[in-house]
C-alpha cells in the first residue's frame, strides 16, 4: 500500500489483523446484542446498520435476533468474508464510516468493539457522526461501544508478546497525550512486519461535545455489556446512546 495509507485501511484488511484478534468473546457480544435490542425495544421491522462491522460478528448476531441488518466497513477483505453470511435480511457492502451510505436509512446504527477516533484530522470525527446523523431516521438511535480511556492509560500494558499460529507479535503500547498507541511487530516466513494502531483517547466529555455539534442528544452511558452504569475510574467500556435532537 502507498506510504500514506491510515494504518486502518492498511492493518485491518490484513489476514495478520485477524490472527492476532481471533479469541474475541463471541458469547459476550451475542449477550451485548441482546442486552441492546431489549433495551432498545427493537422489533423485526426495524433497520439496523452495524458501522465499522468487520467480518460480521455483531451483525451476525443482530440479525439472528430477527432484524434487518446491514455491516459496512472499509476493509474489502472482512466484507468479503462476511459476504458468505448474507441474504434477504443481512447484507454487507465495503463504505468509508465517514461518508453517507446512500442506499438505505436506517432505525438504529451501532459503532462497535472501539471502531471510532481512528483518523489523525480529529475533525473526521464529527464528519462521521453528521453521517450516522443523516443516515438514521427522525427517531434513530445511535450506540458507540467505545474502550474506557482512563482505564485503558491507567493500566496500559507496555510490552507483551503474543504467540498465535505459529507468529509471535511482540507489541509495545505508549500513550502519547492524544493517541493510545500500539505497534505490532513480527516475522512470518522470514519476512518482518510491523503495523501501528492508533485511537485516541476520548473521555465522555469529548463525545458528548462531539455528539452534541453533530446534532445529537446523548441519553445514557453504560460501563459494560450488561448495560451496567458508567464509572470512569472501574467500567471496563463506554457504551452511549444517543438520539436525533
Amino acid at each position: 500500500m502507498p506510504k500514506d495509507t491510515p494504518w486502518f485501511a492498511a492493518w485491518f484488511d490484513t489476514t495478520y489483523y485477524h490472527t492476532l484478534y481471533q479469541h474475541r468473546d463471541d458469547k459476550e457480544a451475542a449477550r451485548f446484542m441482546e442486552n441492546l435490542v431489549s433495551y432498545l425495544s427493537l422489533d423485526t421491522s426495524c433497520q439496523v446498520l452495524d458501522l465499522a462491522c468487520g467480518k460480521g460478528r455483531h451483525a451476525k448476531f443482530l440479525h439472528e435476533l430477527g432484524l434487518n441488518v446491514t455491516g459496512l466497513d472499509l476493509s474489502e477483505n472482512s466484507i468479503q468474508i462476511a459476504r458468505q453470511f448474507e441474504n434477504d435480511h443481512l447484507r454487507f457492502d465495503v463504505h468509508d464510516m465517514r461518508e453517507v451510505y446512500p442506499h438505505a436509512t436506517f432505525d438504529a446504527i451501532f459503532n462497535l468493539f472501539t471502531s471510532f477516533g481512528y483518523f489523525e484530522d480529529q475533525s473526521d470525527n464529527l464528519k462521521m457522526l453528521q453521517s450516522c446523523y443523516h443516515m438514521l431516521n427522525d427517531a434513530g438511535i445511535l450506540v458507540i461501544d467505545f474502550m474506557n480511556a482512563s482505564k485503558v492509560i491507567e493500566n496500559l500494558v507496555t510490552e507483551e508478546v503474543k504467540s498465535l499460529d505459529g507468529i509471535d507479535f511482540r507489541i509495545s503500547r505508549s500513550y502519547d497525550g492524544t493517541f493510545i498507541i500500539k505497534d505490532i511487530e513480527f516475522e512470518d516466513q522470514g519476512v518482518a512486519h510491523r503495523y501501528q494502531e492508533r485511537v485516541q483517547a476520548l473521555r465522555l466529555d469529548d463525545f458528548r461535545r462531539l455528539l452534541n455539534l453533530a446534532g445529537f442528544e446523548s441519553q445514557q452511558f453504560f460501563g459494560d455489556y450488561g448495560l451496567c452504569p458508567f464509572n470512569e475510574t472501574t467500567s471496563d467500556r463506554l457504551v452511549i446512546l444517543a438520539r436525533k435532537q
